[in-house]
């Protein structure tokens, strides 16, 4: 495997941008070696700058659930570029795309339309503080929501204490209104409750986590939750950027029959272009300017060229939601295939599953949280990351991330996974 080009590149690019990188995990650190850069991508597969193909198990972090490059969204975007590339100006389609996504997502009554997750997840948690009149929220440990201060936030000596600057920058005075508890936990959420009367505006957490690698709800938590936000008038948050519209037409609100008072979406709903959205009932998003005093602005948003294709994604998934039939299969072959091989080869590894979202845990422990999830030896997944990308299968570079499947990936590229999972199990373990 020729890599030149992208040592190149990575070397130059240190010359202009922090680390080489525009996010820092693509910078390899986590697994060694130096990044790969990508030229195009087509179907299931990434082709890098020095010709080489991988099939590829991100799809961009989630929203290629049609696999990279599909037909219908690439010529909305291209119909769209005719018509212009932005006009600070509302559009037809904006209007169409919040009606669709309002029909799919259970807790959505109405939507703004932002230009990534962490835009979505900063202006949900200021709306939440305006229309309950409180600071304080409450987050899981490991669950990310972007790189907004009040989430940079890592955990204190407990689950009841109060959380402390994760990166330089964030202020004390952030950090003293950011409460944490560990995730799968509603006794930990009752104690801050109880410390915290009449003080917590919001609780806001990733209903299934796919950023401390994926870890699934344990039966009766997210139900917990919702029970305890509406006996104390805390407004719940699903960050659904990357569980929307993946899991189920409406996302995890829907597949656990959970609903929120309000979700943050992103990544998907632009098709793959740089979108975000929050929403909810009615009530709580009159509070959002110029309905009510809690502003939030951006020039950018409802971008006609996102717009296009994220209009084109969503209608494709309402309209065909068999797909989900079909992901969900390539889910389970994917994650039972890695188990079987496994146990055949005499190694206990958990694997998480749940839907076309799994994760490969190098620790024999459940994974039901982030403590839990930390016991993976990540030296040796840094090994596995780096043997399957020498047989030409690219994972996320980091043991504490989901792994996000498409429509793309046919039975032969499947086999073809599994095969490269077992050599590279082998070589790893020699």
């Amino acid at each position: 495997m020729n890599i030149s080009e992208s040592k190149r590149l990575f070397a130059h690019a240190q010359q202009f941008i922090p680390g080489g990188v525009n996010s820092p995990v693509r910078a390899f650190r986590a697994v060694g070696g130096d990044p790969i850069f990508i030229k195009r991508a087509d179907g299931a597969f990434l082709f890098d700058e020095d010709g080489n193909a991988y099939i590829e198990l991100i799809n961009s972090w989630g929203p290629m659930i049609l696999g990279h490059n599909h037909p219908e969204i690439r010529e909305a975007v291209i119909q769209a570029m005719h018509e212009g590339t932005s006009f600070g100006a509302p559009t037809s389609r904006e209007v169409e795309i919040a009606e669709l996504i309002t029909q799919m997502v259970p807790s959505v009554e109405k939507v703004r339309m932002v230009n990534s997750g962490t835009e979505a997840t900063m202006s949900a948690i200021r709306v939440a503080r305006g229309y309950t009149g409180k600071d304080k929220i409450i987050k899981m440990v490991g669950h990310y929501h972007g790189h907004g201060d009040s989430f940079l936030i890592a955990a204190g000596s407990g689950a009841v204490t109060m959380g402390h600057p994760d990166s330089p920058g964030v202020t004390q005075g952030t950090a003293k209104d950011t409460l944490l508890a560990p995730y799968n936990n509603l006794e930990a959420i009752e104690e801050l409750v109880r410390l915290n009367k009449n003080e917590i505006a919001a609780l806001i957490l990733e209903p299934v986590p796919g950023n401390m690698g994926l870890v699934v709800p344990m039966p009766g938590y997210l139900e917990g939750l919702r029970e305890i936000c509406t006996r104390e008038c805390i407004v719940l948050i699903f960050d659904e950027v990357m569980t929307g519209f993946r899991l189920a037409p409406g996302g995890a609100q829907e597949l656990f029959g959970v609903t929120p008072d309000m979700t943050t979406l992103g990544k998907i709903i632009g098709g793959g272009m740089p979108v975000g959205a929050y929403g909810g009932k009615k009530e709580i998003m009159d509070f959002v300017s110029p309905a009510g005093p809690v502003y939030q602005a951006g020039t950018l948003s409802g971008n006609p060229i996102a717009m296009a294709a994220g209009l084109t994604m969503l209608r494709h998934l309402k309209t065909q939601p068999e797909i989900y039939g079909v992901l969900l299969q390539i889910g389970k072959k994917i994650a039972e295939g890695i188990q079987k091989i496994n146990l055949e080869l005499g190694f206990d590894y958990t694997v998480n599953h749940l839907g076309s979202m799994y994760s490969l845990f190098f620790t024999s422990e459940p994974v039901i949280d982030f403590d839990s999830a930390k016991t993976s030896n990540t030296e040796l997944f840094g090994k596995y990351f780096q043997a399957m990308l020498h047989r030409g299968v690219y994972l996320a570079p980091s043991q504490f991330e989901s792994l996000f499947l498409s429509t793309a990936l046919s039975d032969d590229l499947i086999d073809r996974i599994l095969e490269v999972h077992r050599e590279s199990m082998i070589e790893i373990h020699k």
